[in-house]
């Protein structure tokens, strides 16, 4: 069975029509989308998702930007797909990210970054569980 992970195209991403961008890019690495979701995080949902961060002083921001607007949520799978993606979408900090990846080639803000990978096999785990029940 291959490795999976979560991603999602962030509301800037959807906002910007640039999801069939960043789904080929994954597509084109040779990666394979098994599951995928539009939907709205309710801020409830978000602070699941990003609990690691509660309390951090940037974090009320980050919620109000992840849920103001649909995301794209995605299983990817692939060998060693959690370390393919995370190259293939490139520095958190986009104004600084390698050409040639998702976030170098098409965001320029720390922020606003287009794409939430998971960073870990454990986290993807946890992340495919809480978006994508029983997947």
């Amino acid at each position: 069975m291959a490795d999976r992970t979560l991603v999602f195209v962030k509301p800037d991403g959807v906002r910007r029509g640039l999801v069939g961008e960043i789904v080929s890019r994954f597509e084109r690495k040779g990666l394979q989308i098994t599951e995928m979701s539009v939907r709205t995080l309710d801020p409830e949902f978000a602070d699941q998702h990003y609990a690691e961060h509660l309390g951090k002083s940037w974090y009320p921001e980050l919620r109000e930007f992840i849920t103001s607007g649909p995301i794209v949520a995605m299983i990817v799978t692939g060998d060693q797909v959690v370390e393919v993606v995370r190259a293939l979408v490139g520095g958190t900090d986009a104004r600084t990210a390698a050409a040639g990846t998702i976030r170098g080639d098409l965001a320029n803000s720390n922020r606003l970054n287009l794409v939430h990978a998971s960073d870990s096999p454990e986290s993807a785990k946890r992340e495919i569980d809480l978006f994508f029940p029983g997947s």
